[in-house]
């Protein structure tokens, strides 16, 4: 398919992991149009449930002896942990229940902004299923999504960023890293693009 000035080859569905990262009540209350950026990741969704695509369903959330074990200088999970934000149990911290979790997928309980910061052996899990091309969406821009992308692009994996099922609490702040900053290592594409990317094999 062509996006933007060039042509993009075909991903393969059974090669490629949907991450869904944060979508999470917390998450969801601090963005723009929260219906809206929640609405496009269920459309991601539906489009890896026909495609035969993985899925993998990330979420920040700290049990107690991960709260404790948060050093003081660490500038944002410090105030999360000292404030109980993010209490693993509680409700936001939960995956929004619109989004559905089926049996074969990942799931990933995170104490820090990367999705590869869990308690879940990621690597290892897209390693054993062959995975090679990651599609991400997540709460906020700033935050799971740079420093997984970032991450992601180091280890290679082929990386396609989904702006319309991305948001930050900051717009702006969305726009440089979606525009500016992610093209170096991803391609950027909307929900819309995904069934021009995969093979047809449905």
């Amino acid at each position: 398919m062509t996006t933007g000035t060039h042509t993009l080859a075909p991903i393969d569905p059974a090669r490629t992991a949907l991450l869904l990262m944060d979508f999470q009540p917390a998450a969801l209350a601090a963005v723009p149009d929260p219906e809206g950026v929640l609405a496009r990741a269920g459309e991601a969704l539906a489009w890896a449930r026909v495609h035969g695509t993985h899925v993998v369903f990330v979420r920040v959330a700290l049990a107690d002896a991960d709260a404790a074990s948060v050093p003081a200088h660490n500038k944002t999970f410090s105030e999360v942990a000292a404030a109980g934000y993010l209490a693993d149990g509680s409700p936001g911290t939960a995956v929004h229940e619109s989004l559905e979790i089926r049996e074969h997928d990942v799931t990933v309980r995170k104490i820090r902004f990367s999705a590869f910061a869990s308690d879940t052996d990621l690597r290892a899990e897209l390693r054993a299923r062959g995975v090679d091309t990651l599609v991400l969406a997540g709460l906020s821009t700033s935050g799971v999504v740079l420093t997984t992308l970032r991450q992601a692009a180091d280890e290679d994996y082929r990386l396609f960023l989904l702006a319309d099922a991305t948001a930050d609490p900051d717009p702006e702040v969305h726009r440089v890293l979606v525009e500016r900053v992610f093209p170096r290592q991803a391609e950027i594409v909307t929900t819309g693009d995904l069934a021009g990317l995969s093979l047809g094999r449905v």
